[in-house]
């Protein structure tokens, strides 16, 4: 034997009210719109619509009490003692707990169709708009990363009232347009049609006397200053999220975020590629040639000295590890590369003309023996 009252989970005791609020609940958490398929849900959308057909008469409900369910059987369609025929029965029960409310602050069959709950005590509040701004950083911040601080202006919760909009509590009254339901039903055969209250917005409540400052609003602009954290290795492009930080919802309701995003400006030295660094190291012919050793800049702003090996080639690159950005999500740090760029001497002196000229000679002597003319290979032939 199935108990009514345990089915709604409210006591014996319980009032009429009590008992229509805790069907409410249950009926929209079980209805097979929110529910498409679920055989179990159906099913218990059934038992709840039961126990509520039996509880809210008063009539059956003092037999119930009486003589328990086998006392219902034989009353008809709405005794129910052996339960709910069809699905259509059960939804008829559902519409004459929420349509027949007329406007009173029960949801429509409208609100549990597409899954809004317009009560004045649990209506859903709009969160702040989310902000973006953009930010300019240098090379070496995004390195090291680094704070800044920055002016927004954005909507706040009003201090005065504390984001109520009234100038106290008690200038917060339930909208008698549409009992606080923050809608407005239309019963029309076995459908309930919903729509906005013109009175308060939707809200449930109007506001009798409106705080000084926020006109009402529960909200004021305000200038405010903001400190942005840059994490190291931070690049172009990329942006950061403040949670919060962008404007106060509507009543209370959750603010907005702030949307920073970052452009690092170009180095006149360094130039970036992915975590590593570029260098373009210039080298005369002689320090190529004969090998030396240079003094180079780092990104985080120390020297380090490089052995540049005799016969080095233009366009060779070494590597040093470590020295690049470090990576944003923490999985190591890029290398700093130095491409090497042999220049070719210009406005020669005559003593330095006389050397490269020796220094040919010898090289076409050790590197490129004289080949035979034309005239010695035919000299050859004949003599052969």
């Amino acid at each position: 034997m199935q108990d009514y009252y345990e089915i709604l989970d409210i006591p014996k005791s319980a009032t009429a009210e009590e008992i229509k609020k805790a069907y409410r609940k249950k009926a929209l958490k079980y209805h097979p719109d929110k529910n498409p398929g679920d055989k179990t849900a159906e099913a218990k959308f059934k038992k709840i619509s039961e126990a509520y057909e039996v509880l809210s008469n008063e009539n059956k409900r003092s037999v119930y009490d009486q003589y328990g369910e086998e006392g219902l059987k034989g009353a008809g369609p709405g005794g129910m003692g052996g339960g709910f025929s069809s699905m259509e029965e059960a939804l008829r029960t559902f519409m004459g707990a929420f349509g027949s409310m007329g406007g009173g602050g029960g949801e429509s069959i409208f609100d549990s169709f597409f899954g809004f709950d317009t009560s004045s005590d649990e209506r859903v509040l709009r969160q702040g708009a989310s902000k973006k701004i953009n930010l300019t950083i240098t090379f070496e911040e995004a390195i090291t990363g680094t704070d800044k601080e920055v002016m927004i202006s954005n909507y706040t919760i009003c201090p005065k009232c504390s984001g109520t909009g009234a100038k106290s509590k008690k200038d917060i009254k339930t909208c008698p347009t549409c009992s606080g339901s923050g809608q407005l039903y239309q019963t029309r055969g076995f459908f309930s049609m919903s729509t906005t209250c013109s009175s308060c917005n939707g809200e449930g409540q109007v506001i009798t006397n409106p705080c000084e400052d926020c006109h009402g609003m529960g909200r004021i602009k305000k200038k405010q200053k903001v400190k942005i954290h840059i994490p190291a290795g931070i690049d172009s492009n990329m942006r950061l999220k403040m949670k919060g930080y962008g404007d106060a919802g509507d009543f209370g309701a959750p603010a907005g975020d702030l949307f920073v995003f970052i452009t690092v400006s170009s180095h006149d030295t360094f130039e970036r590629q992915g975590d590593d660094i570029y260098l373009h190291l210039p080298l005369t012919f002689s320090e190529a040639s004969l090998g030396c050793k240079k003094e180079i800049p780092t990104p985080a702003g120390k020297s380090y000295h490089i052995n540049i090996p005799e016969g080095t080639q233009n366009g060779k690159t070494f590597r040093i590890r470590s020295l690049g950005f470090p990576n944003i999500h923490g999985s190591g740090t890029g290398d700093l590369l130095v491409n090497v760029a042999v220049e070719t001497p210009i406005n020669l002196t005559s003593n330095q003309k006389e050397l490269l000229q020796s220094f040919q000679q010898t090289e076409t002597e050790l590197n490129h023996p004289r080949k035979k003319t034309f005239f010695d290979k035919v000299k050859s032939f004949f003599k052969g």
